[in-house]
């Protein structure tokens, strides 16, 4: 990160967990505190991920394969780099992002298992060096994520997989996280949501810092 770079944090977590609440929570917290701050999501993001992410997520494309979905996810988060995410960045604002590489670790390189190397590989041409600073991952039992899962009102391509594949994904996240404790922050997605946004801001409090 050089010293211009405003400030990168992620939100990861398997379906339910409360990760896109807490995200909000914490724009608002630091709007409030005077930052300034880029909302973002993945898939999706600008104009042009949101169709992407339509397509990645109708229910309709269930024959849609492994590789074709992960060159989706990319081909999605490299404009979002490109349109918004990098050029916030470089004015210094805080970017807060529901879901990044990380999750295409968790749920592409370990669920589907594709293998960390072609993850590691896209993510240097899609994303161009730019990583999160600050990872927030809520961590939840599948239990509890199905559950809150039934109970959307929504449901989409991802809601259909089998159970067996989103524990591949819970345990590549516990992975990730475990490799790099000094950028993950991991929370117990089962506690209130109010303690959950106290132990964000902690967390986040001790990077604001870095913003110039």
């Amino acid at each position: 990160m050089t010293e211009s770079r405003g400030l990168f944090l992620n939100f990861e977590g398997i379906d339910g967990c409360g990760k896109s609440t807490q995200k909000s929570l914490l724009a608002e917290r630091l709007r409030t505190e005077g930052h300034q701050v880029l909302e973002t999501e993945e898939p999706g993001g600008t104009p042009i991920g949101r169709q992407i992410r339509a397509v990645l997520l109708d229910s309709a494309n269930q024959e849609m394969s492994a590789t074709a979905e992960l060159l989706l996810y990319f081909a999605c988060r490299a404009q979002n780099v490109e349109q918004w995410i990098a050029p916030a960045l470089d004015q210094g604002r805080i970017v807060l992002t529901d879901r990044f590489t990380d999750s295409t670790f968790a749920y592409q390189a370990y669920g589907r298992g594709l293998g960390e190397e072609v993850v590691a590989g896209l993510d240097r041409i899609a994303c161009r060096g730019v990583s999160p600073d600050l990872t927030f991952l809520f961590d939840i039992d599948l239990e509890t994520s199905m559950k809150r899962a039934k109970a959307r009102s929504r449901f989409d391509r991802m809601d259909s997989q089998a159970i067996e594949f989103y524990e591949r994904v819970r345990e590549g996240y516990r992975t990730l996280a475990t490799r790099a404790p000094e950028r993950f922050c991991v929370i117990d997605g089962r506690a209130t949501v109010l303690e959950i946004s106290e132990e964000v801001w902690r967390a986040a409090e001790g990077r604001l810092k870095w913003v110039k």
